[in-house]
């Protein structure tokens, strides 16, 4: 039978699953209550009433494909679940088809097909039924290099994922020394947490907030009102050896900046070097984590009060 708008609108109301599978139940039954058994019998109803928990764990990938390079993070409620071996291959495989496809955004890889057939959003939806927590594909990157050039990749315990893109005269890609200063500089990226490749990519508007900062700390500090203009803007001719990959102090070697690093190897390697960028994912950056009350955990479950 035909349905309506409202048929929708309650069929999401009752199971919380989205819309798209909402109209597809109906599609397929013909019937509100019958709808409801179809996606229940998916898995989608439960599926989606999981989608409104928090996700702010998970694990980060990252995957080189030629002259492509892409990197994933995929949430989930727990640690424990990120140890979970389905969860770690539907992670890499993920990366993988960002990378070979030359995906850029989340919504484009969610549509994606997976080795299986399934798309990749059809296969998050089966791991939140199969393993019971909301899993989210939430960010990635794709990274590009025109000519010739190589990455550099790092992922620290599944946590931290980097990415640095290198742009050379000659193919050295593979080379153990290109290697190396790959990870190097993914590493620095990943301890030091630079925002800028170099100093005259800072701009304007970061500098005038450092600067506004700089200032009030100094009046809180007691400093005479007539000496801050000239401690911010020494403060601001620093600032870059602090936000700036290339000119940070090298984290395996405090006597060099990587700037040095990056020309010492490049010396070595007999090519000359270009750092164009670099991408980092951290997990669950950025989510509001939920604050749990110990002490109310343990009132509930003993039936007393929290004091």
């Amino acid at each position: 039978m035909a349905y309506t708008a409202t048929d929708v609108k309650t069929l999401r109301e009752q199971t919380g699953a989205g819309m798209m599978d909402c109209k597809k139940a109906l599609d397929e039954t013909g019937d509100i209550q019958k709808a409801v058994d179809w996606l229940r019998t998916k898995g989608l109803a439960a599926a989606a009433k999981k989608q409104s928990r928090i996700a702010a764990e998970g694990l980060v990938s990252a995957v080189v494909k030629g002259n492509v390079a892409a990197m994933v993070e995929v949430n989930c409620e727990t640690d424990f679940v990120a140890k979970n071996s389905d969860f770690q291959n539907f992670v890499k495989e993920a990366a993988e088809i960002a990378a070979a496809s030359k995906i850029k955004t989340v919504e484009e890889l969610l549509a994606a097909k997976t080795k299986t057939g399934l798309t990749v959003k059809d296969v998050v939806s089966e791991l939140t039924i199969k393993i019971g927590e909301k899993i989210d594909l939430r960010r990635m990157n794709l990274v590009e290099i025109s000519g010739t050039g190589f990455f550099g990749t790092y992922v620290h315990s599944g946590k931290i994922a980097a990415i640095t893109v290198f742009e050379s005269d000659k193919n050295v890609t593979g080379q153990e020394l290109a290697v190396e200063l790959g990870k190097d500089l993914c590493m620095q990226v990943a301890a030091a947490n630079p925002m800028f490749v170099r100093g005259n990519e800072i701009d304007e508007a970061f500098k005038a907030r450092e600067a506004e900062i700089y200032t009030t700390q100094l009046k809180e500090q007691g400093k005479p009102e007539n000496m801050i203009p000239n401690i911010v803007k020494g403060k601001l001719a620093k600032l870059a050896s602090d936000v700036c990959l290339l000119e940070q102090t090298f984290v395996k070697n405090p006597d060099i900046n990587v700037q040095k690093h990056v020309d010492e190897m490049a010396a070595k390697l007999g090519t000359k070097l270009n750092v164009v960028k670099f991408v980092k994912l951290v997990v669950g950056e950025g989510v509001e984590k939920k604050e749990d009350n110990f002490a109310e955990e343990v009132a509930k479950m003993t039936g007393g009060l929290a004091n």
